[in-house]
């Protein structure tokens, strides 16, 4: 069985590295015949396409892999069937199960690369697309200062920031304030300071040249201040993450940003879906592979045309299914995890109905 299993993984990982670089080429033609009149009325040299397009592939393959992996699955496991080994597999005792199960933990391990690399590669890779995008593709840029911020820092704290410069890790006009209780607020201290500093050794925020006012006992007190430690619980980085777009976060800024949204009173539950989607996203793999393998271990007259059609419709199903859910689930108050992964425990439940029903 291990001579078996290595012949049919050696048969999966060649397809789905071709399939993987024929859709990622034909993926780069379509987008760069899109944006050529943009880069040539930028006047961007062959060198800077060649950049844009090897920053933009990551991105491509994050949305390729999973059709890569069910191409790959029906065009290995198909090949086998149309030379009759499945047959001669089965004749010698080996079931659709034992074929399936190389196919299944392969699928799981590019499932958990395949999540990482999302998360924390591409993400990464972004930043440095976008900034061609922005100079050559009259994108607007997601840099620069930041403005009239406002954050609710806790239930009873604001937070208000006229101008915040990310690189010099301050910002000026601040404002704090604090109030009594959530239920019925009332200002009992006011904090107005010329500038807010980030200092990274100790990890905290300095209110520098400013006044606190204490409204106490139907009276007004005011205190002068050179420097005092600011008790803010977001960070630099999460103030940074703001001018960034969701596309150029990790997902533990995205996590961060988004708390950040939940602190100030913001509807995050669109936010979480989206996130914990992108979770889930790479565990299609798996899904795919219980479609794939009992589907095109049985030889038909159609041969391969019928295999390429079955992974489409699968694809699109499952995509379109994908968004339903999350799209449901936002609708009817769902937890943001049920919904996020509602389109794969629909999917993966057809799958394993589907391996059932094919003959072992």
């Amino acid at each position: 069985m291990k001579i078996i299993t290595i012949y049919i993984l050696k048969k999966f990982t060649s397809s789905l590295f071709f399939s993987l670089v024929a859709l990622c080429i034909i993926f780069v033609i379509v987008n760069l015949l899109e944006n050529l009149d943009d880069f040539l009325d930028q006047n961007a040299t062959i060198d800077v396409i060649i950049k844009y397009y090897l920053y933009f592939l990551p991105e491509i393959i994050k949305l390729t892999i999973p059709i890569s992996v069910l191409l790959s699955a029906l065009f290995s496991v198909g090949n086998l069937s149309v030379n009759n080994e499945i047959t001669a597999l089965k004749a010698s005792g080996i079931s659709l199960y034992q074929i399936l199960m190389p196919f299944l933990l392969v699928s799981v391990l590019i499932s958990f690369i395949h999540l990482y690399f999302n998360g924390w590669i591409v993400p990464k890779v972004n930043q440095k697309k976008i900034v061609i995008e922005n100079q050559y593709m009259n994108k607007i840029s997601s840099g620069g200062p930041l403005y009239n911020l406002y954050f609710r820092d806790s239930p009873t704290k604001n937070v208000i920031m006229a101008y915040y410069i990310p690189e010099e890790k301050y910002g000026t006009n601040i404002t704090i304030e604090l109030f009594n209780n959530q239920i019925h607020p009332r200002i009992v201290k006011r904090y107005e300071s010329e500038k807010l500093i980030w200092d990274s050794s100790q990890g905290n925020w300095k209110l520098v040249n400013g006044l606190i006012r204490d409204f106490e006992d139907n009276k007004i007190t005011f205190q002068k201040f050179d420097t005092i430690l600011a008790e803010i619980s977001f960070t630099h980085e999460q103030i940074v993450n703001i001018r960034k777009t969701t596309d150029e976060m990790t997902f533990d800024e995205l996590e961060g940003y988004i708390n950040l949204l939940e602190k100030g009173g913001r509807d995050v539950r669109k936010q979480r879906i989206d996130l914990y989607g992108a979770y889930a996203f790479p565990f299609a793999n798996v899904i795919v592979i219980i479609f794939a393998v009992p589907f095109s271990s049985i030889r038909r007259k159609s041969g391969i045309a019928i295999q390429i059609a079955a992974a489409m419709i699968v694809a699109f199903f499952y995509l379109l299914f994908t968004k339903l859910g999350q799209s449901i689930g936002y609708a009817y108050n769902l937890s943001p995890i049920v919904s996020a992964w509602l389109a794969n425990i629909v999917f993966f439940i057809v799958g394993l109905f589907n391996l059932l029903k094919t003959r072992s």
